[in-house]
């Protein structure tokens, strides 16, 4: 399986939290769709198929995640 750069992973994320916050404030049709289409290319990009667990796949792929990271408890 390819793995997406740790720089793609992190904007991905970055992308999606800001539109999951505008998404809370809006809820507009068109910032709906742009997180399903982040939430697919965080699927694709880590290998899992669900959004949160692409999430925190992501997480710890990314420079400084630590194998002790308990953000898979937050989920």
């Amino acid at each position: 399986m390819l793995m997406a750069h740790p720089a793609v992973l992190s904007n991905l994320i970055e992308q999606y939290t800001t539109l999951r916050v505008l998404h809370a404030e809006d809820g507009s049709e068109e910032v709906r769709q742009r997180m399903d289409d982040l939430a697919y290319t965080l699927c694709v990009s880590t290998g899992t198929r669900d959004v949160d667990a692409a999430l925190i796949a992501a997480r710890h792929r990314l420079p400084g995640a630590r194998p002790e990271d308990d953000s898979v408890l937050m989920a």
